[in-house]
């Protein structure tokens, strides 16, 4: 789906904007290709409780455009801000444009 008339996303993602919240992120594919875009990166924090026990984690993900993210699989690796994380699922297409990539911390496997 297109993104509206009303928005401009590559005005959205720009990393000159002031105020912007965009960072630069590089995917490497798993299929050997490599690609730098503008994303927002956000990694919210979350305490579970399963059962008796809780538990502390974290969910990073980045949002950017649909068609930026385009082959990203679950696999691949991003880097954003000198850290490093997994893909773990395909993007999740908000329909206006933009799509949403959930990731985690390499080191988390550790």
């Amino acid at each position: 789906m297109p993104a509206p008339s009303w928005e401009n996303l590559d005005d959205f993602f720009d990393l000159d904007t002031d105020g912007g919240f965009s960072f630069p992120a590089v995917i490497h594919s798993q299929k050997g290709w490599t690609r730098t875009i503008n994303a927002i990166f956000d990694d919210p924090y979350f305490n579970s409780q399963i059962g008796e026990y809780e538990v502390d984690t974290s969910s990073p993900r980045i949002t950017a455009k649909e068609s930026d993210v385009a082959g990203i699989l679950r696999g691949d690796t991003i880097i954003v801000a000198g850290e490093t994380f997994d893909v773990l699922a395909s993007p999740e297409q908000d329909g206006t444009g933009t799509a949403v990539v959930r990731m985690t911390r390499q080191d988390a496997a550790l």
